[in-house]
C-alpha cells in the first residue's frame, strides 16, 4: 500500500485522531485548519500556504473580520431559529450546540470579545429579545419572515373577526330581551303599614299569600253560611291545592328544549357503529329527539326504524355543496347555513350563514365534524 493510501493504518489513525473538538490555541482560523498538537501547528504556522493567507489579511484585516462576524452571525442565528423556534433559552445552551459542530467560526476571529457581547449587540440590532437573569443571559428568536409575519396576521384577523361576531351575537340578544320587556308592565309590590283596628285582635303573619287567602275567605264565608258551607269550601281549597300539585309536577316532568335541541332534532346523521350489526352500519338517519347533551333518538332514512344511541355511535353527514348545513360547534353554533365548498386536504368546508344576526357571513376552514346536512 502506498503511502498515502485512505485505508492505510496511518490514514486510518489520523481520521480517529481527528474526530470531534480539538484544542481552540492550535486552530488557525485564517486557513481553517486545525492541528492535533503544538508541534503540528508551528509547522502549519511556518509553512508557505499560511504565510501567503497573513499577507493577505494584512492588506485589508477589517473585511476578513466582517467576513468571519457575518458567517458567525447567520450560523447562530439559523441554529437558533430551527432548533428552538421563537422560545426563549439561555445564550449558553445555543453557544454550545453551535460550536459541537467542527466546522463552525470560532468566536475569536470576529468582532464580539464575548458571548455576553454578541447577545447585547443581538438585542440592540432587533434579531433577538435579550433579558439578563441571576442565571445568565436569555435570548428569544424574533421571527421576521414574510409567510410568518402573514400568518399571524390572519390569526389575529380571524381572532377579531371572532370577537366581534360573539359582541354582535350578545348585542342581538340583548335587543331581543330589551323589547321582550317592554311590551310586558312589571307589578310593582305596594308597601302598607300595619295597623290594628281592635286592640284585643291578634295580630298574625302568614308567609303563603295564596295560603292567607283562602283561610281569609273560608272564616268569612264560615261565619255567614254556617258549618255545612264551610266543609263545602274546604273541599273546594282541597281540591284546588291538588290540582295545584298536579300541574307543578307535570311542568317539572317536562323539560323545555332550547332552540337548537329543535333545530337538531332535523340533521342527518350516520351509524357509525359495528355492534347493531350490517343492517344499520353505514345507513343514514334522522335524529328525532335529544334526550340530552349525549344522547338521541334517530330514525333510519331508508327502513323507518328508531334507535337510541350515543353520539360515539353516531358521525355527521356532509351534503353536496349547495345544501343546507347546520353548525353544531363553535362562535356560529346554532345557525344554519349554505355549504358553498369542500376542501379535502384539510377535513374542512366553507359556508355562507343564512340565519340569525351574522346572515351573508363567510365562513372557512370548519371542520367536518362541527355542521351536519339538514333535511
Amino acid at each position: 500500500m502506498g503511502k498515502s493510501d485512505f485505508l492505510s493504518p496511518k490514514a486510518i489513525a489520523n481520521r480517529i485522531k481527528s474526530k470531534g473538538l480539538q484544542k481552540l490555541r492550535w486552530y488557525c482560523q485564517m486557513c481553517q485548519k486545525q492541528c492535533r498538537d503544538e508541534n503540528g501547528f508551528k509547522c502549519h504556522c511556518m509553512s508557505e500556504s499560511h504565510q501567503r493567507q497573513l499577507l493577505l489579511a494584512s492588506e485589508d484585516p477589517q473585511q476578513f473580520m466582517d467576513y468571519f462576524s457575518e458567517e458567525f452571525r447567520n450560523d447562530f442565528l439559523e441554529l437558533l431559529r430551527r432548533r428552538f423556534g421563537t422560545k426563549r433559552v439561555h445564550n449558553n445552551i445555543v453557544y454550545n450546540e453551535y460550536i459541537s459542530h467542527r466546522e463552525h467560526i470560532h468566536m475569536n476571529a470576529t468582532q464580539w470579545e464575548t458571548l455576553t457581547d454578541f447577545t447585547k449587540w443581538l438585542g440592540r440590532e432587533g434579531f433577538c429579545k435579550v433579558d439578563e437573569t441571576p442565571k445568565g443571559w436569555y435570548i428569544q428568536y424574533i421571527d421576521r419572515d414574510p409567510e410568518t409575519i402573514r400568518r399571524q396576521q390572519e390569526q389575529e384577523k380571524k381572532k377579531k373577526q371572532d370577537l366581534d361576531d360573539e359582541e354582535k351575537t350578545a348585542k342581538f340578544i340583548e335587543e331581543q330581551v330589551r323589547r321582550g320587556l317592554e311590551g310586558k308592565e312589571q307589578e310593582r309590590p305596594v308597601y302598607t303599614e300595619l295597623n290594628r283596628e281592635n286592640d284585643e285582635e291578634k295580630v298574625a303573619f302568614n308567609l303563603n299569600k295564596g295560603a292567607s287567602t283562602s283561610v281569609a275567605a273560608s272564616s268569612k264565608t264560615s261565619s255567614v253560611l254556617g258549618p255545612s258551607a264551610l266543609k263545602m269550601v274546604g273541599g273546594a281549597g282541597s281540591v284546588k291545592r291538588k290540582e295545584s300539585a298536579h300541574s307543578s309536577g307535570q311542568s317539572k316532568e317536562k323539560k323545555k328544549k332550547s332552540a337548537l335541541d329543535e333545530i337538531m332534532e332535523e340533521i342527518v346523521v350516520k351509524i357509525v357503529t359495528k355492534k347493531l350489526g350490517e343492517k344499520y352500519h353505514k345507513k343514514k338517519a334522522v335524529v328525532k329527539e335529544v334526550i340530552d347533551k349525549y344522547t338521541a333518538v334517530v330514525k333510519m332514512i331508508d327502513s323507518g326504524d328508531k334507535l337510541k344511541l350515543d353520539q360515539t355511535h353516531l358521525e355527521t353527514v356532509i351534503p353536496a355543496p349547495g345544501k343546507k348545513v347546520l353548525v353544531l360547534n363553535g362562535g356560529y353554533r346554532g345557525n344554519e347555513g349554505i355549504l358553498e365548498s369542500i376542501n379535502e386536504k384539510n377535513f374542512s368546508a366553507a359556508i355562507i350563514i343564512e340565519s340569525g344576526p351574522l346572515k351573508g357571513r363567510r365562513i372557512e376552514g370548519i371542520q367536518y365534524e362541527d355542521i351536519s346536512k339538514l333535511l
